[in-house]
């Protein structure tokens, strides 16, 4: 079993800043790569940003590009979002997403938060 527990969501004025966590615990052999998603009422789930674990190499959405910054703590195979600047169009909730292997034998599989909300108020 694995599990996946975010934490730092809140509600915060346009401009301001908050940083989630995702801290992964459980049968982890091997991480791919983690990210973070959102999804605003009424809207499809959208990729944020994500990283490479082994490369620290970063993936960001235009629309978050110069404002957030993802991190990881391999150590602690925990996942961070420096979120800055923030606006309302932010508003939604995050999900934390891991691409790990259980096993050396298993196949990679998507693990997924339970999410945490963020609200911008104008």
């Amino acid at each position: 079993q694995v599990q996946l527990v975010e934490s730092g969501g809140g509600l915060v004025q346009a401009g301001g800043s908050l940083t989630l966590s995702c801290a992964a615990s459980g049968s982890i052999f091997n991480i791919n790569t983690m990210g973070w998603y959102r999804q605003a009422p009424g809207k499809q789930r959208e990729l944020v940003a994500n990283i490479a674990r082994s490369s620290g190499s970063t993936n960001y959405a235009d629309s978050v590009k110069g404002r957030f910054t993802i991190s990881r703590d391999s150590t602690k195979n925990t996942l961070y979002l420096q979120m800055n600047g923030l606006k309302p169009e932010d508003t939604a909730v995050y999900y934390c997403n891991i691409n790990l292997r259980t096993t050396y034998f298993s196949s990679w599989s998507d693990y997924w938060g339970q999410g945490t909300q963020v609200t911008v108020s104008s």
